[in-house]
């Protein structure tokens, strides 16, 4: 495991983990470290502090937080609507702490709204809908006016899927114990977990251990091949590769040219463009430096190649696509040639048995088209989805979206932290199937190219923003000019 990439488990980690560390005291660690999250929260509000506290363990960690701040003088309200002799046993004895001190549980949230919510209703065990007493509490956090704060994981939200049973609590923070969840990445998760902490609470977690890793970008930036801080001065366009991008049928010769200027920018040696429409431009004005051909020519020769911008899905396509899955070079496959092999046994046969390393970027739509399902069965289980295309395939796999889920051959996933709205606009997944080519073309391992890339290109979207460029309007060309930016500051930093 890169210790500098945060690690992530599903619930079945988490509770082998916590089974392993049994006798620890894990609830009084993970109540006093959401406590010191807590005071931070409150700032300079004053006024009462509402303790939803539930059923089990994740309410037993809420009545740990209760007492530690009401023993730092904070007004605390804890409302708890279940029964206390029913609790288990760790959860037992902190409710039994807590009462100890005089203090008392109520049913009702007070009057008025309070300084701050901590939802301790329920941790990482939901899966099914809540019950009314709970489902009004939730409701009646989430209309308060109060920041919230989550402990483990926001009620309601599926800690392995990010998929959300309404109502479900949307925090401001979530303080999350032992190591991050893939529901808190993907799907519903970002929108509804807030600025997320991780808490060990002293439980080591080896590369045995961790499923995945979050990517963000400071950390990736400061593992980044040695290639692309351009370090040796003896050098020539050939020794960052050749590209070639594959695709741009006619009415939508764009899409190609959108990902060669972003493969230019990422640092591809040479970028090739060859056109599946006969009638294409012969030269692109705003980069003259890409070399425009049809795709037969182009295919030839390259280092690394990209291929299914704007390719369209006509025969003449489908044997584009087989002809580069026939060939040595590393490959992605995006847009049109992942709707060509979804429908072709002969094309995935090939796909699934070729040497070479191969990417795919699909859209969750895509992805069904590959998985044979539809786009509510991908994003049910986004990571199950990524993770059974890259079995099934060979491949290493990006689905896209709101927590890019990345998977690879041998069963480790990644889930993206970085991008925001503003890539959600026509040509930004040709910017980021031409940023990946570029990256395998200067020869960088197939894993960490689709790392780097998909972090970059997301990082990218939160760099503009951060400048006041969008998130309305970015064009997708803008993307690639900011990933270039970051790379060549990380570049600086590791030289300094």
């Amino acid at each position: 495991m890169d210790s500098r990439l945060e690690p992530v488990l599903g619930v079945a980690g988490i509770r082998a983990l916590e089974k392993a560390a049994h006798g620890a005291p894990l609830m009084a660690r993970a109540g006093a470290a959401a406590a010191e999250v807590a005071a931070a929260m409150l700032a300079t509000r004053s006024g009462t502090i509402v303790v939803l506290a539930g059923p089990g363990n994740n309410g037993g960690d809420g009545f740990v937080v209760a007492a530690r701040l009401a023993a730092a003088f904070h007004d605390v309200a804890v409302v708890f609507r279940d029964d206390a002799k029913k609790l288990p046993a760790d959860a037992a004895a902190a409710w039994q702490a807590f009462t100890a001190t005089g203090a008392t549980t109520r049913r009702d949230p007070p009057a008025g709204e309070p300084a701050l919510v901590v939802d301790a209703l329920f941790g990482i065990g939901i899966a099914r809908p809540l019950a009314a007493r709970h489902a009004e509490l939730v409701a009646w956090a989430n209309a308060c006016g109060a920041p919230i704060l989550a402990l483990d994981v926001p009620t309601g939200l599926d800690a392995d899927t990010g998929i959300a049973v309404a109502p479900a609590i949307r925090a401001d923070a979530t303080a999350t114990f032992i190591a991050l969840k893939p529901g808190l990445l993907t799907a519903a998760g970002p929108e509804l977990a807030g600025a997320l902490t991780v808490h060990r609470l002293d439980v080591a977690i080896d590369a045995a251990h961790a499923e995945g890793h979050r990517l963000d970008w400071p950390a990736i930036a400061s593992r980044l091949p040695d290639v692309l801080h351009r370090r040796a001065r003896n050098a020539h366009k050939g020794t960052f590769g050749t590209l070639a991008i594959i695709g741009g049928a006619e009415g939508m010769q764009g899409a190609p040219l959108l990902a060669a200027r972003a493969a230019m920018r990422l640092g591809a040696g040479k970028v090739v463009v060859g056109f599946a429409s006969s009638d294409h431009p012969g030269v692109d004005l705003t980069a003259p430096e890409l070399m425009l051909r049809d795709a037969e020519s182009a295919l030839a020769g390259a280092d690394a190649l990209v291929v299914g911008p704007g390719l369209g899905q006509s025969e003449a396509a489908r044997a584009l696509v087989a002809r580069a899955i026939a060939a040595p070079a590393p490959l992605v496959l995006d847009a049109d040639a992942l709707n060509l092999v979804a429908a072709d046994a002969a094309l995935r046969a090939a796909l699934r048995s070729r040497h070479a390393p191969r990417v795919l970027t699909p859209h969750p739509a895509e992805a069904a088209r590959l998985r044979g399902t539809d786009v509510a069965g991908i994003q049910r289980d986004r990571c199950a989805a990524a993770r059974a295309l890259a079995h099934e395939l060979g491949a290493h796999v990006v689905i896209k979206g709101s927590g890019s889920v990345l998977a690879h051959p041998d069963g480790r996933y990644d889930i993206n932290a970085t991008g925001n709205p503003a890539l959600a606009t026509a040509g930004t997944g040709d910017v980021l199937a031409g940023m990946v080519g570029a990256l395998l073309a200067q020869r960088i391992d197939a894993a960490d190219a689709l790392r780097i890339g998909v972090c970059a290109h997301g990082a990218a979207a939160d760099a503009l923003v951060a400048r006041g460029i969008g998130p309305l309007g970015v064009s997708a060309t803008a993307f690639a000019d900011a990933a270039r930016d970051l790379v060549n500051a990380a570049g600086r930093a590791a030289s300094a």
